[in-house]
């Protein structure tokens, strides 16, 4: 598989496909209102569904993706990830390694880590992750054990990681000023996108501030 880390570098905005928060909305029709609005990265998110259902989309959704601008990255399953031909693999502080991961994925494939301070977010970029994902940043329905970090540990990392680091945890249109502010310049997001009304003209709105 050809590499295609290169978007990372121009990758400002992170959808999160999550089967909890999508309901009974159609995924399909969510991710395909962003396809083409500048979406960076795409995660299939299924901590639920058989592995064997979430690999059939996870299948598609590759297939989907593989000749766009846009990556597609599979929540912590390795197999799933590998088989589907994903992009990459998300992982938590508390999944397998990345040192370990690294070893089964090779160099090509992306590794994403979820950080929650300047610590861990230190560590993944030594480790050799290829982006971060910063958060919560506010609290957020999506993680609700999850304590929100607020705005002072997006100020820390902006001098200190070079790699691609996404804040995420509720940000919105509302409050994304906020986030910018702190020298951000990337985002991921689920509700925002996937729990409104019209999901094409949310992600317009977010590219426009962040690319004001």
């Amino acid at each position: 598989m050809k590499s295609r880390k290169i978007l990372l570098k121009k990758s400002q905005l992170y959808l999160i496909l999550d089967r909890p928060t999508l309901g009974k909305r159609s995924l399909n029709k969510i991710y395909s209102a962003a396809l083409g609005k500048q979406i960076g990265l795409i995660q299939l998110r299924d901590k639920k569904s058989a592995q064997s259902k979430v690999l059939k989309l996870a299948t598609k959704l590759a297939k989907d993706l593989k000749n766009s601008q846009t990556l597609f990255i599979v929540n912590d399953d390795l197999n799933v990830a590998v088989a589907s031909r994903a992009d990459g693999v998300h992982l938590g502080q508390d999944d397998l390694s990345l040192k370990q991961a690294r070893k089964i994925l090779g160099k090509k494939m992306i590794i994403g880590i979820s950080c929650h301070n300047l610590s861990q977010a230190l560590k993944a970029q030594k480790e050799g992750a290829d982006y971060i994902g910063i958060g919560p940043v506010f609290p957020t329905a999506t993680k609700p054990k999850l304590k929100a970090i607020g705005l002072k540990v997006l100020r820390q990392l902006k001098d200190k990681i070079r790699i691609p680091y996404f804040a995420i945890g509720d940000i919105c249109a509302g409050n994304l000023k906020k986030v910018i502010a702190t020298g951000t310049k990337r985002i991921a997001v689920c509700r925002a996108i996937i729990k409104v009304k019209n999901s094409k003209k949310a992600t317009e709105q977010l590219i426009k501030i962040l690319n004001p």
